[in-house]
């Protein structure tokens, strides 16, 4: 649950309507015997802890490391991705960043994200006005989300759908060179991969 900031104390968040009716959903499908207990809590553990963020981690340090797996991670992302023994059932694109080039991603429709690759979509990103304006204003939306463009930086919005999703290969870190891939992988973030951040 979110927390909201008051003064020095943390006060829980009421529930969204969305939330209440999730939770009275998942409540009901328990009841009824639809749902084993504690089913949704281990589908989403699972796809925090053992997939997500840390497969696409996984793709963009290797890809840092090594350039034939750049291009083929690019041109083809679940061949790639099979290669390091991370099944992909998503069509997923691959887009880089590199100097003059940020790419961002967002689904002006619904909130189609790779979950294979990057896990839970973060709850901003389902949000109507992530999805509006990060088309119309991608810069200004960035900015405020923390990641401050150079103006003379070219902004690419790609728009997921249900036939093909992105992911980001950030840029790598200036004064990484001596860090080992699994050390590369620690310092790559979901929202890099999304594109709302830069390392």
């Amino acid at each position: 649950m979110s927390q909201a900031r008051d003064g020095d104390h943390h006060h829980p968040t009421p529930p969204s309507p969305v939330e209440r009716r999730a939770a009275a959903l998942e409540e009901l499908l328990t009841e009824k015997g639809l749902v084993p207990e504690g089913y949704i809590e281990a589908v989403t553990s699972f796809y925090q802890n053992d997939v997500g963020p840390m497969n696409g981690a996984r793709a963009v340090a290797r890809a840092w490391v090594d350039a034939g797996f750049r291009a083929r991670l690019l041109e083809d992302g679940p061949a790639a991705l099979d290669e390091l023994g991370l099944d992909s059932d998503e069509n997923f694109v691959a887009v880089a960043n590199e100097p003059g080039v940020h790419n961002v991603v967002v689904c002006t429709l619904c909130s189609c994200y790779p979950w294979d690759v990057l896990g839970l979509p973060p709850g901003w990103y389902k949000e109507p006005p992530y999805r509006a304006r990060m088309v119309r204003e991608p810069r200004v939306l960035l900015e405020e989300m923390g990641c401050d463009l150079p103006d003379d930086v070219e902004v690419r919005v790609w728009d997921s759908s249900a036939e093909v999703r992105y992911l980001v290969v950030p840029e790598r870190p200036a004064g990484t060179e001596e860090l080992s891939e699994t050390e590369l992988a620690e310092l790559v973030t979901r929202d890099s991969m999304i594109g709302v951040a830069r390392l």
